[in-house]
């Protein structure tokens, strides 16, 4: 499609190195072309093996050493700031003249909740400042080394031949923003008078059936489990070997070491699989938390104290046909419905942020200490992030890149 600039965000490192057909496809179909990288703590001659395979950027960099490395090699690194992971402050010292044109600013994930209070580009622009980087150096890696990265050579510079897509700032280092002006009009509400509406499409996508408590029974193993280790401002996570207490023949949480329960349910009607496996770092004693975002598979992921609330949460999930709940004490304290796809609200901006300070506030109040817990549980299911994630079919040791037996 004339519209297509390449492969977005190729996710799959272990696929490249274990050179899996399907994997080597997709790269083989976009030779040539752009294609984004993904690759959190690739270094050496698997980071060489990557880069060979045409793939351009990263944005999973989160260590100055990391990001010097993968720009000695010729990559292009993209500094995040999302929700939750957080990596200008880490970052920040790698933007110098040298340097930023071959850099980048992305938000990866970034709460609505967030953006309102925070601001979205405009925000890591003046953080970089903040800690230190040139201003010019911040705004070429923010504009024009940005342009340059994926090949849109009409745009990044204010010139005689480059589309007028301007930013007037009154303040420099504090990124304020005058008015934006867009193809040569300035952008305000005028500019969407007229706008056709989007008939909404991805409804009823949670074809999971009610569940029950039984559902999340976790049978007796080994007394040492492997257990995620959540680490706040990051989506990498530790693989930690803890003692699981069992009662009655069963596995289950110990809120008194922010040992909880996770389970993950297949919610697309092609199967009935059920993940389980224990976390830490979500630090509340009672409770559950559901989701239905769930990278990139986008099933049903569910964390808790006990199975009881996990199981109300889950089905309140099914209920709104997808979103995010908050149960304490057998009761629906916080919840945001997500119908379209089960990843996205169909009220108005405004909506959705009072509804994320509620749910905000109700999970506070549960001790949970996260910023950001459901972008926090979002990707505890994506097993291409080390260092342990758990998906529909059980717990996945990335660094090996094979499920942990059950």
């Amino acid at each position: 499609h004339p519209r297509v600039l390449g492969l977005a965000e190729f996710m799959n490192f272990p696929g490249v190195f274990h050179k899996v057909d399907g994997v080597l496809d997709k790269l083989a179909a976009f030779d040539g072309r752009h294609i984004d990288g993904h690759a959190p703590l690739v270094s050496g001659k698997e980071l060489n093996a990557y880069l060979s395979c045409g793939i351009r950027n990263c944005h999973e960099t989160t260590s100055a050493a990391e990001a010097m490395e993968k720009l000695r090699k010729g990559m292009q690194v993209l500094i995040r700031d999302g929700s939750v992971s957080k990596d200008v402050h880490a970052l920040a010292e790698v933007i110098k003249p040298e340097t930023s044109p071959f850099l980048g600013f992305c938000t990866d994930d970034r709460n609505p909740l967030d953006i309102a209070e925070e601001g979205h580009m405009d925000h890591l622009i003046r953080s970089a400042i903040r800690l230190g980087a040139p201003v010019a150096h911040v705004y070429r890696a923010a504009t024009w080394s940005a342009a340059r990265g994926f090949r849109l050579y009409d745009r990044g510079l204010v010139a005689p031949g480059h589309r007028a897509d301007l930013v007037l700032l009154d303040d420099l280092e504090d990124c304020a923003v005058n008015r934006v002006i867009r193809n040569g009009r300035i952008v305000g509400p005028h500019s969407f008078d007229g706008r056709p509406a989007v008939t909404p499409v991805g409804l009823d996508s949670v074809k999971l059936e009610p569940v029950a408590e039984e559902d999340f029974t976790v049978p007796a193993g080994g007394s040492v489990q492997s257990v995620i280790g959540l680490e706040p401002g990051k989506i990498l996570t530790e693989h930690r070997r803890i003692e699981v207490p069992v009662v009655g023949g069963r596995m289950v949480a110990d809120p008194s070491r922010d040992l909880l329960k996770i389970c993950v349910f297949a919610r697309h009607g092609s199967n009935r699989n059920i993940g389980r496996g224990f976390v830490q770092g979500f630090g509340f004693a009672e409770g559950a938390l559901a989701s239905s975002v769930g990278h990139d598979s986008h099933n049903i992921c569910v964390v808790g104290a006990g199975d009881a609330d996990m199981r109300i949460a889950v089905n309140r999930l099914i209920e709104l046909q997808g979103g995010f709940v908050a149960v304490r004490n057998g009761q629906v304290v916080g919840e945001l419905a997500l119908p379209l796809a089960g990843l996205m609200s169909l009220e108005p901006f405004e909506t959705v942020e009072v509804k994320l300070r509620s749910l905000r506030a109700a999970v506070r109040a549960m001790g949970c200490p996260l910023a950001e817990p459901f972008l926090q549980l979002a990707f505890l299911p994506l097993p291409v992030i080390p260092h342990l994630k758990i998906t529909d079919r059980g717990m996945v040791d990335v660094d090996r890149f094979e499920l942990i037996a059950a």
